[in-house]
């Protein structure tokens, strides 16, 4: 399964915690995916990533899409000559998500050689073309990308070996190699990739995951940050469920408290106990985040 589809599948089981409130969080996606078909940023831009949350948290709570539109959008883009990696990136999950089959001829190739050209000699991805090597957030976008057109990166060993120069002494993983510590986000990362790439990262990886917990709930984006947030909290919970680690009752009770604090009755959730804005794609984090607490 994909990297994109096994986070559907997860959020989708947000509801069961939701409840009630399931309607009101359908009805916040539904404003941010404009009427040409595309995502809004905080600035209420269209923009193609902001365009991958707002598809997927309404595929996640089964409401149609205007899937008429959202092409229409996805072509004014052409082959993506004009966009960054991360960009890049989420055109090719646009499409997934709408069905390559009303892709153009050749854009599936015409889109993986240009995330090929973002490839660095240590095998690995990333964006920032100033940097000789890979992150694993580089190589999330780009495995994501391959397996959403039905493809598979080319060497894939390089790869991982590329993801194995980033790991760090205290048992994470960092985006920089040779760094003393982890960072939460490049080690969730590096669990899931690794996890589809057919290999397990060690234990003591999930311990430290488990280390960043704050004493309030929510996990913090690296040790000693002063406050937890969102997508380090649903993408810790993500790499621990693919080692098949479970957070014990209190733990999971103060995970639930801190998404509960980042809700409001507007159906969104905000990034942050100091973030004063909504969005489709914090609001998917906080799915895909009730979606793993569902399961206990």
């Amino acid at each position: 399964m994909s990297l994109r589809l096994q986070l559907l599948q997860v959020a989708r089981l947000a509801p069961r915690l939701l409840g009630d409130s399931t309607g009101l969080v359908r009805d916040f996606l539904k404003t941010q995916l404009g009427p040409d078909g595309a995502g809004r940023d905080r600035a209420g831009r269209p923009d193609l990533y902001y365009t991958i949350f707002a598809l997927a948290g309404l595929q996640t709570l089964d409401e149609p899409i205007p899937a008429g539109r959202v092409v229409a959008y996805l072509q004014s883009h052409g082959n993506g000559d004009d966009l960054d990696f991360i960009h890049l990136g989420a055109l090719a999950r646009c499409w997934a998500a709408v069905g390559t089959h009303d892709m153009p001829e050749r854009l599936t190739d015409e889109i993986l050689e240009r995330i090929e050209a973002f490839r660095k000699p240590d095998g690995g991805y990333e964006g920032d073309t100033r940097l000789k090597h890979g992150t694993a957030y580089g190589a999330f976008v780009a495995l994501g990308a391959y397996q959403d057109l039905g493809r598979t990166p080319p060497q894939p060993l390089r790869l991982i070996q590329s993801l194995r120069g980033l790991e760090t002494p205290d048992g994470a993983w960092s985006n920089v190699p040779s760094a003393v510590s982890g960072a939460t986000n490049a080690t969730a990362g590096a669990i899931t990739l690794l996890h589809h790439l057919g290999l397990t990262a060690p234990s003591r990886s999930a311990d430290w995951l488990l280390r960043q917990i704050h004493p309030q709930g929510g996990f913090l984006a690296v040790p000693g940050a002063p406050l937890p947030d969102l997508l380090s909290t649903a993408t810790s919970l993500h790499a621990l469920a693919s080692m098949d680690y479970r957070l014990n009752s209190n733990l999971h009770g103060l995970c639930l408290d801190f998404l509960d604090s980042l809700w409001t009755a507007d159906g969104g959730f905000h990034g942050h106990w100091a973030d004063d804005y909504l969005d489709a794609e914090y609001t998917f984090y906080g799915l895909l985040a009730l979606g793993h607490l569902s399961l206990g």
